[in-house]
């Protein structure tokens, strides 16, 4: 029988997951003194089958916001089944590999290998003109309300990168400023900005202009709405709603 469902965190928790104590199964919360289970890394196979383990105990636990519009299925056998499933399954491998083994034959291989072709002549390249600078962007990332420094526990961990290079940069929590290096085209006439940290996400272009750029460096703050921010990750209470067989 297949049950489905969905998951619910209908109370989501404030507590910073990155600074609860992690263990085997997610992290310990010393405000509620639970343990905390880590299901944001895990498949939908993987989730479907912790409910049907643990579908009967009360479970806090750490969710992608993406997955609450998920829906998951398990198969609700019984244990008997399994084994005798098995059994059968057991039967037939063996059976298998034994008649296998009477018909083994050996199977000469003949290896088919082309003679190598060869090219004489002059070699001929296209050369290219670098399109990309090297440069240096410092400013701050501000609020767009407030006109001011991201403040409060839940944004004391952004970093932030630019045009996916991977080279993610701590931002000031006190005062915002950055400083981040990376390769932009001549051409470009945007930048992607790439803001996260604890249960936040953004990526967001901005404008971009090569003629501000002086001496491979550009002065430039980035203005973020706080709602632009995603909630990547949320906590609490774990709720199963059954959506029918």
């Amino acid at each position: 029988m297949k049950k489905k469902f969905t998951l619910e965190i209908a109370s989501p928790c404030s507590e910073n997951f990155d600074k609860m104590i992690p263990n085997s199964n997610g992290s310990f919360c010393n405000s509620c003194m639970k343990n905390v289970i880590d299901l944001s890394r895990k498949t939908n196979s993987e989730v479907a089958k912790f409910i049907s383990e643990n579908k009967d105990k009360s479970i806090c636990a750490r969710l992608k916001a993406s997955q609450l519009k998920e829906e998951f299925q398990y198969d609700e056998t019984s244990r008997i089944s399994n084994f005798k499933y098995a059994a059968v399954a057991a039967t037939i491998l063996l059976a298998s590999n034994n008649v296998a083994g009477q018909e083994k034959q050996i199977i000469e291989t003949v290896a088919n290998c082309p003679e190598p072709a060869y090219a004489l002549g002059k070699v001929a390249y296209n050369q290219t003109v670098d399109k990309e600078v090297l440069i240096t962007i410092k400013g701050k990332l501000i609020e767009a309300k407030s006109k001011r420094p991201f403040k409060g526990d839940a944004y004391s961990n952004l970093s932030l990168s630019v045009n996916n290079s991977g080279n993610a940069v701590k931002i000031n929590p006190k005062t915002g400023e950055f400083s981040v290096t990376t390769a932009v085209s001549k051409d470009s006439k945007t930048l992607m900005v790439t803001i996260s940290g604890n249960d936040y996400y953004l990526a967001k272009q901005i404008p971009f202009n090569i003629k501000s750029v002086k001496g491979n460096i550009v002065q430039q703050n980035i203005i973020i709405a706080s709602e632009e921010l995603t909630k990547i990750y949320i906590a609490g209470g774990l709720g199963i709603n059954y959506t029918g067989q």
